[in-house]
């Protein structure tokens, strides 16, 4: 999200926004003081794992305008439960400016605590979602291949939204982006114009087409970072897309997922691992293979037709992947970014060879 506020804004100002992942107490100072004295916009990202963090970090940027997309069970281990995530998270209101603007994820069931925090703070509220009575709500989300085309609406204004990536969740964070930029004072048609050519970084969904043997694979690199709700919403991408018939060894593509571990969830680790194999989107994948000894609880939990290998270490899954993989299939990697599941990514590219066709990196 905060690269599609950098896309949103390209076009109205100079932007200055965080590189890479500079979201803690050392990014977030760098990133300040990086800063050139004529930017007219600063996207600072400011992340968490631990309490007490957020609040320190949004006083020093000091933003006119805070975004929070969503409340995740991720770093459960540090907070215990979802409401004290949403409480931290909302802590980044403490830094408002006077007069500022929190825009606010209106769907999630914290959103109470949010709101509360941005109150205490008198800041105006702007919230976004699905939900009935949001000031910005998602009418409807169509998957394309490569693209997520979205109605919505804007206060009363009907807005059609586009962004350069498969996935419902996008067309959500960019309504978040949205929100955001219009509450800058930046323009509304030019900041649709620019979302629309936002991209997904590496590891954050781009995908690829490799040469395969004799034929392609698609491959989806989401291997940066890993809990329940972007696997949930990185398999739900996956289940939209349709493999090629006949081009390899086995005649029938298949979408196929390669997952490792989802790090920091404290106590429920093992359960929350193991409820992945019960989403929805899990009907629609051939195969999953598993990264990692928290992963063994997905890998047990699956039904047999669909349970793939399972390995504790990347280099044992990546010595197989030949066999594992055949043209015609569409992969996924995902995983936390310590479980390693980048090197997955890394070998894939090694074996085959870059297509001609790209997307995201």
């Amino acid at each position: 999200t905060k690269e599609m506020l950098r896309a949103a804004l390209s076009a109205q100002g100079r932007v200055h926004a965080s590189a890479a992942s500079y979201n803690n107490h050392w990014g977030v100072p760098l990133t300040l003081a990086r800063m050139p004295r004529e930017t007219d916009y600063a996207v600072i990202e400011i992340g968490m794992n631990h309490p007490g963090e957020i609040a320190p970090l949004a006083r020093q940027a000091r933003p006119h305008v805070v975004l929070i997309t969503t409340i995740g069970p991720a770093h459960l281990e540090a907070f215990g439960t979802l409401e004290g995530i949403a409480v931290e998270k909302a802590s980044i209101c403490e830094g408002l400016e006077p007069g500022g603007v929190a825009v606010l994820n209106g769907d999630v069931p914290q959103a109470g605590i949010l709101q509360d925090a941005a109150r205490r703070v008198g800041a105006r509220i702007i919230t976004f979602g699905e939900g009935a009575g949001l000031h910005h709500r998602l009418i409807e989300a169509r998957l394309c291949e490569g693209v997520t085309v979205a109605r919505a609406r804007a206060w009363r204004v009907p807005v059609h939204l586009k962004v350069a990536s498969t996935g419902r969740h996008f067309a959500l964070n960019a309504l978040g982006a949205l929100a955001a930029a219009v509450a800058l004072g930046a323009d509304r048609g030019m900041s649709l114009n620019g979302l629309a050519s936002w991209m997904p970084p590496a590891g954050r969904g781009g995908r690829e087409t490799l040469a395969w043997g004799e034929g392609r694979i698609m491959l989806i690199d989401d291997a940066f970072n890993a809990n329940p709700a972007s696997m949930a919403a990185g398999l739900a991408v996956l289940a939209t897309m349709t493999p090629q018939d006949g081009t390899g060894r086995i005649r029938r593509g298949r979408r196929i997922a390669v997952l490792g571990d989802m790090l920091e969830l404290g106590e429920a680790e093992a359960a929350l691992h193991a409820a992945l194999a019960e989403l929805p989107a899990m009907a629609a994948v051939d195969v999953v293979h598993c990264l990692g000894p928290r992963m063994r609880a997905l890998w047990e939990a699956l039904p047999e037709e669909r349970r793939g290998r399972w390995a504790e270490t990347p280099d044992a899954l990546i010595a197989d992947l030949p066999r594992l993989l055949d043209a015609g299939d569409i992969v996924l990697v995902k995983g936390s970014k310590g479980s390693r599941a980048s090197l997955i990514v890394d070998a894939i590219r090694r074996i085959g060879q870059r297509g001609a066709s790209s997307e995201g990196t």
